[in-house]
């Protein structure tokens, strides 16, 4: 603790010196001088330097043989290193621009006491809005099962170079790859799912549909499908079909969040019902922080929504009677 102590006080002292040199006279600057110093800064210059120090370590974790959970595990321990170090940064900054001459440091370094969970959280929504590491990490779990992937050499190659435009978000001209992909071999359940995705993405959503329905007469579980062919029926404005097409997600993957954020989100922004939005919000909410998921910010996000708007109705103790139900504090 006393080396991150000495390391942040000596890059202070080093913007002080680097002010002082600049001056005509090179004098050391004074009291008042160092003050107007620190007003030019704030403690978020500390979370854009600590959440870039994670995403530096999230993107050397390994993604090969790996689950969401032991990913999700990974992400944590990245964002655990960095918390500390964080935390003594504010809180000195914080005694500095006050200008106490006693500055007391108190960093809890236990993982689970309200101090640490707070600068975690704030690291972890920092990576969420703007680390694309993280991202990736957290979209490469596509488990590959028998049938997922191709056997015949021409089919792949020809998903392969539909893979080079799709990850360039180029869905248009990726498409006739795929569909070629699937021409060659019907069982190639991989082409179908993102030929689906190129028709979505290409507002061809009948075709979508299509696509995720083959793709699961091959797999079932498929994750990618089920997860998507609700997203298509909310574009089509069928949300009665969406939410069954999330009771269909449920039976496969129970304890997947995804599914309940989903569907919170039907009922809170398509059919106006908050009280079912906050509910499926909530267990969305625990579950990933069961998982150590980033994704927890969005799930929080969206119930601080419903609060707002609850709160509009007048029905704040039926939010916090919700968030009671679901042992999450309102505060």
């Amino acid at each position: 603790m006393k080396k991150h102590l000495l390391s942040f006080s000596l890059s202070f002292i080093f913007i002080c010196f680097t002010y002082a040199q600049s001056d005509r006279d090179s004098r050391v600057a004074t009291p008042e001088e160092q003050k107007a110093i620190m007003e030019q800064f704030d403690s978020s210059i500390f979370l854009r330097s600590s959440g870039k120090a994670a995403c530096k370590c999230i993107d050397s974790i390994s993604l090969a043989d790996k689950d969401s959970k032991q990913v999700a595990a990974d992400i944590s321990e990245c964002i655990k290193k960095e918390v500390t170090m964080y935390a003594m940064q504010v809180q000195l900054f914080g005694g500095l621009k006050s200008g106490n001459k006693n500055i007391n440091i108190n960093v809890d370094e236990n993982p689970n006491s309200a101090a640490n969970k707070k600068y975690y959280y704030q690291l972890e929504k920092w990576l969420r809005d703007s680390c694309s590491s993280l991202k990736l990490a957290l979209a490469s779990q596509n488990k590959i099962k028998e049938g997922s992937v191709s056997k015949n050499p021409e089919a792949i190659d020809q998903y392969d170079l539909g893979i080079k435009l799709f990850d360039k978000e180029n869905y248009k001209d990726a498409l006739p790859y795929f569909k070629k992909a699937v021409e060659i071999d019907p069982q190639f359940a991989f082409a179908w799912d993102n030929l689906g995705v190129c028709y979505r993405q290409t507002d061809d959503y009948d075709k979508a549909l299509e696509a995720y329905q083959r793709s699961l007469a091959i797999d079932p579980t498929g994750a990618l499908p089920l997860q998507n062919i609700p997203i298509v029926y909310d574009f089509k404005k069928e949300y009665d079909k969406e939410l069954d097409a999330y009771q269909s997600f449920i039976a496969a993957y129970p304890n997947d969040p995804e599914t309940y954020f989903g569907i919170g989100r039907v009922y809170t922004y398509r059919k106006n019902d908050l009280e079912k939005g906050l509910r499926n919000m909530c267990i969305a909410y625990n579950l990933y922080i069961k998982m150590n998921s980033p994704y927890r910010v969005d799930a929080e996000k969206n119930i601080q929504y419903i609060y707002k708007k609850m709160k509009e109705q007048n029905k704040e103790d039926v939010f916090n009677k919700i968030l009671e139900e679901n042992n999450i504090s309102a505060k």
